[in-house]
């Protein structure tokens, strides 16, 4: 955890450049909105006022959940394999985006309850899977810290080749479900307030789910301040494996893009450990699990797209990506009021 007492905010001073950049485009100020915003948050991070966001990759967490015990699933553990194994080889659902995106993809076994022959999935496994919330924590301390140097590691790798900006996802069967109970603590709010039907549940379902989010609050009793805590007696290993990314983003100056409402708590998470970390963060978008938006407010971030995604992979997370190229256009090609000589906007507000 040393590296983390090294996380420093981000350098506003780049932003404020790059924000005297837009204002210099031959357009109303501000007009191209969040994303003005977003663009000026990644020179912060970058530290200078023409950031590049040419190198980008996708990290995926794979893991499996012993919560699926408790009937919160429509498919069981096996699915997590199988998809798993079909991201590290090309053929899911992030792959056909990242292709067309210019993005690569890392698959990480950081908690699968199987092995798998695949020799493209990166095997940081910790655990064959967590313990079941619903009776017990989900992990050890030192697992839960284990998970946090994966993701953070992945990100120094991933810096040393040169990637500006990485998109966070994870697979894994059964995950909303811890993220019902770290968001019920984090939120301070009921179990029914922030519990989901996830990959697509019954109303009976759904019941079980909120029962079993319910119990694990109960039985692990966690402290609402404590985010290693909670990661160890609630979390996942793809949410731990995610935190770090987040954390590792802002160790190595590398802008990390939050995906969907797993990737959002663990977001929150990292940002209790640091929260200068947040200032290497963007919202990709809002989840359409109930918890999502409101993660997204206690990080004081918003996000551009709101089309009721929640897929995972981080396939909401990449949508970001060709809407930050669309703003890269327009910061650097388009005219200028210095060259067309047209009378700068002022901000009358």
């Amino acid at each position: 955890m040393e590296r983390i007492c090294k996380i420093k905010a981000a350098d506003s001073a780049f932003a404020e450049m790059a924000r005297q950049k837009w204002d210099g485009v031959a357009k109303p100020l501000g007009s191209f909105g969040i994303l003005e915003d977003m663009l000026c948050r990644i020179a912060a991070v970058q530290r200078t006022d023409s950031p590049d966001i040419s190198k980008r990759a996708v990290v995926v967490m794979c893991a499996d959940n012993g919560v699926v015990a408790e009937g919160v699933t429509q498919t069981d553990s096996s699915v997590t394999a199988v998809c798993a194994k079909a991201i590290a080889e090309g053929s899911s659902n992030i792959n056909a985006l990242a292709d067309i995106y210019g993005a690569e993809v890392a698959a990480v076994d950081i908690g699968i309850a199987s092995d798998i022959d695949c020799v493209k999935l990166l095997n940081r496994k910790i655990a064959y899977g967590s313990d079941n919330i619903a009776s017990g924590p989900a992990m050890t301390a030192e697992q839960a810290e284990a998970s946090l140097k994966v993701g953070m590691d992945i990100v120094r790798d991933m810096a040393e080749k040169g990637i500006d900006i990485i998109v966070t996802g994870e697979m894994g069967i059964g995950n909303t479900t811890p993220t019902a109970a770290l968001s019920s603590v984090i939120l301070g709010l009921p179990a029914e307030k922030v519990t989901g039907r996830g990959a697509g549940l019954s109303a009976e379902g759904l019941a079980l789910k909120i029962s079993a989010v319910k119990r694990a609050v109960e039985i692990n009793s966690p402290d609402k301040d404590a985010p290693m805590e909670l990661l160890a007696k609630l979390g996942s290993y793809e949410i731990g494996g995610m935190m770090g990314l987040f954390l590792g983003g802002a160790v190595y100056g590398v802008t990390v893009i939050i995906d969907g409402v797993i990737s959002s708590v663990s977001a929150v998470l990292a940002a209790m450990i640091a929260p200068d970390c947040r200032d290497y963060m963007l919202a990709g978008h809002v989840s359409a699990e109930p918890a999502g938006r409101m993660l997204l407010e206690r990080l004081g971030l918003r996000a551009v797209i709101d089309g009721n995604l929640r897929l995972g992979e981080g396939t909401g997370g990449i949508l970001l990506l060709p809407l930050l190229d669309g703003a890269a256009a327009l910061y650097y090609r388009s005219h200028r009021f210095d060259d067309v000589g047209i009378e700068r906007y002022v901000n009358l507000q």
